[in-house]
Order: structure tokens, then C-alpha cells, then sequence
């Protein structure tokens, strides 16, 4: 196996160097690099399996690094090694899938924690993606095209001509997004849209990586209007359609996605299948439940409004009837149990907790917590560690 270190500071990679165990963990070759752009070489030619980039450097950082690796659907492990006033690209790194990331100065101790778990989780996916059945081919073709599409919705480098490839030829083509409801499972209908449209020979369906309760079509012109008469009489779920917005060139692929969103947000949709069987009552508990499992995310008025199918005002006056308080009082208050919860079962650090916690100022986020709970973090954590050795004692 070979590791990469890219740090355009020369004592930083002879650090890492001395202090990893590198045999130990099966690593025979270790290669340096000085920026992003010496690394993209290094990687083309070596396929290192592990890789750990600094931050801020010349020419190519690294974030540009990992973003190209994204790009490429690179499958080794990458350890993003950063500052403490980088929260930013910390969170950054993680969205993307970076493995984990190191703070300097770098311990020996969590040096060598980290790679023997980035090793560990290599070989694991190594020998899944070694024991893929031929039957699978399609699936990962799927998957390939989806992630192209979710790139290009995201503001990221996509592949026109990977998407272009799986569209019949045209002059131009439109671009429809099917909003589907929380709770429903869309994987099924977006599948049968998709085999329906490619059938056709008249388009494509997207299931979008980063919200699973959301399609794009791609079409081509003049074909809207026989798809939404096939979504009447095919889906027996409620969603929301936004259509109509033109697509020239597949590079026009992020504005129009964005153009889109616009619509929706001004509540410019067609509804396929009202949700009239479903009880405010039963609506306002599924939300709740949504929350309780996505606290750490960003969540807003408008984010709930798209996903429940319900004004803004109607959320904002129920969800406080619902739970006695407002949406960001009850979002706050789960961010500072769960922070309670680490700084009593675990000596993870607070910038850690509150990175996780979706708050890239530490500082804000202990005094939000001093606010709540009348202690600072660190004095929170030393009372209950204070505890728990008098109830040993």
C-alpha cells in the first residue's frame, strides 16, 4: 500500500513521516508532494491508497485536491490536516467524504489512530468493490449518473459528456424537478420513471445524492406534457412538479437547476395527488420526528415547508403548538442535549462538538451553551467528571 503526504511545508511532511507507523500498517511507499497540483501527478501515476492533505498551500490547495478526487470518484482514503481556525473547510472536507482530518500540530497517538481506521475502512470497500457481481453494472451506472447530476446541482465540476450520454440527441432539452413527500420512499417511482422515459427514448430521471426526496428530469422539448400525464396516472403518491425550464447546453445544467429551486421556493408547482388523507395531526408528528433525527443539519422554515408540502406560516404556528416552542428554540435545545451527552461519555473537544453540531464558531456556540445550561462546556464536563469520581470513591 502507499501513502501520500501533501504539505507544502517541508518539516511538516518529515514529521508526519517519523511519527507515522507506517510498516505497521501495511504501508510499503510513502510519497510527498508540495501542493494540490504535484499531488494530482503523483496520484495518476502511483494510486496511493491513502492520502493526507494540508489545507492552505500553493497553486492547488487542498481542498481543490479533494474536490478533484470527488470529481473522479477516487477510491482511496483522504485525511485533511488543518488548523484550528479552519472550521470552514473542516466542514467543507467532511460533506465531501473526506475520511477524517488531523489538527496541528499533529499527535503521534491520533496520527496513528486515524490511519489504521482509514486502512481498515479501505480493505473493507476494497474487497466489497472486488466482489461485485456483473449483474451489478447498471447499478453503478446508476449511481454514476446521478452523482454527475447532483455535482452539477451542487455548483461542482460535472461531466457534460457523462450526462449527454445517457439522453437521446436534441437541440435543447427541459428541466422538471418531482418533489416528494417526507415520508414516502421515492427510490421505486423515480425507477419507474426512469425505465418509462428511457423507453420512450425521450429523457431521463435523476435521483439527486443529497436529497433523497428529490428527482430531476431531463427531457427533450415538447415531451412535458405527456410526462405529467404519465406521473398522474402512474404515481399514487402525492408530489410536486416544477417544469418548464429550458436547457440549451448541459452546461447551463446549475443555473436552471437553481432556477428551478426559485420556482418551488415561490410556490410555482403543479400537485400530482393532493395529501388529502393525511391528518394535520399526523403531518405535524412526522415533522417533528424529522427533526429529531436531522437537528445537527441546517434546517428552516423553508427547507420543512418543501419536504411536508405546508406554507412556511402553517409550520411556524403548528410546530409551536405541536412542541410548545419554536422551530430554532427546539432545533438549539436538541444540539445542546446531544452536546451534554458527548461532554459527559466522551473527551472529545468542544471545537469537535460544535463542528459536528453544525456551529463553525466555537466560541458562539459555549456561550449559547452557558446561556442554556449556566455553565461553561469545560465546566459542565469537569462537575460531571468530578461526580463520577466520588461515586467511585
Amino acid at each position: 500500500m502507499k501513502a501520500l503526504i501533501v504539505d507544502d511545508e517541508a518539516h511538516v511532511r518529515k514529521i508526519i513521516r517519523f511519527m507515522g507507523k507506517w510498516e505497521e500498517h501495511g504501508i510499503t511507499d510513502i510519497l510527498e508532494a508540495r501542493n494540490g497540483e504535484e499531488a494530482q501527478a503523483l496520484i495518476d501515476r502511483e494510486k496511493p491508497e491513502i492520502i493526507m492533505t494540508d489545507v492552505k498551500m500553493p497553486k492547488k490547495n487542498g481542498m481543490d485536491l479533494i474536490e478533484w478526487l470527488v470529481s473522479h470518484s477516487y477510491p482511496g482514503k483522504v485525511i485533511l490536516i488543518s488548523g484550528f481556525d479552519e472550521y470552514t473547510f473542516m466542514r467543507k472536507a467532511i460533506q465531501l467524504g473526506t475520511f477524517d482530518y488531523l489538527l496541528k500540530p499533529v499527535e503521534e497517538e491520533v496520527l496513528n489512530k486515524v490511519l489504521a481506521d482509514a486502512i481498515e475502512a479501505w480493505k473493507k470497500e476494497e474487497k466489497e468493490r472486488r466482489g461485485m457481481e456483473p449483474g451489478l453494472h447498471e447499478e453503478v451506472r446508476r449511481y454514476c449518473l446521478d452523482r454527475e447530476v447532483t455535482f452539477a446541482c451542487s455548483g461542482k465540476t460535472f461531466d457534460c459528456g457523462e450526462i449527454a450520454s445517457s439522453l437521446p440527441e436534441a437541440d435543447a432539452y427541459g428541466l422538471a424537478l418531482i418533489y416528494f413527500y417526507q415520508t414516502h420512499h421515492p427510490e421505486p417511482y423515480i425507477q419507474q420513471l426512469r425505465d418509462e422515459l428511457i423507453g420512450r427514448g425521450s429523457g431521463n430521471a435523476y435521483a439527486l445524492q443529497n436529497d433523497s426526496n428529490l428527482c430531476l428530469i431531463l427531457f427533450a422539448e415538447g415531451q412535458l406534457f405527456p410526462i405529467e400525464e404519465w406521473l398522474t396516472h402512474h404515481f399514487d403518491i402525492p408530489v410536486r412538479l416544477v417544469s418548464g425550464h429550458r436547457v440549451e447546453s448541459l452546461e447551463e445544467l446549475p443555473s436552471s437547476f437553481l432556477a428551478a429551486q426559485q420556482a418551488m421556493a415561490d410556490q410555482s408547482f403543479r400537485a400530482i395527488h393532493r395529501l388529502t388523507d393525511l391528518e394535520d395531526k399526523r403531518r405535524m408528528q412526522d415533522m417533528v420526528q424529522f427533526v429529531d433525527g436531522h437537528y445537527m443539519e441546517e434546517l428552516s422554515l423553508e427547507k420543512l415547508s418543501i419536504r411536508f408540502f405546508l406554507s412556511r406560516e402553517h409550520i411556524s404556528r403548528r410546530f409551536k403548538q405541536e412542541t410548545g416552542t419554536t422551530l430554532s428554540s427546539y432545533v438549539m435545545q436538541l444540539r445542546i442535549e446531544q452536546a451534554k451527552q458527548w461532554l459527559r461519555e466522551t473527551d472529545e473537544k468542544m471545537y469537535s462538538i460544535a463542528l459536528k453540531l453544525g456551529y463553525q464558531d466555537e466560541t458562539y456556540f459555549s456561550k449559547l451553551f452557558k446561556k442554556t445550561v449556566g455553565m461553561t462546556p469545560l465546566e459542565y464536563r469537569n462537575s460531571h467528571t468530578e461526580d463520577n469520581l466520588e461515586s467511585i470513591g
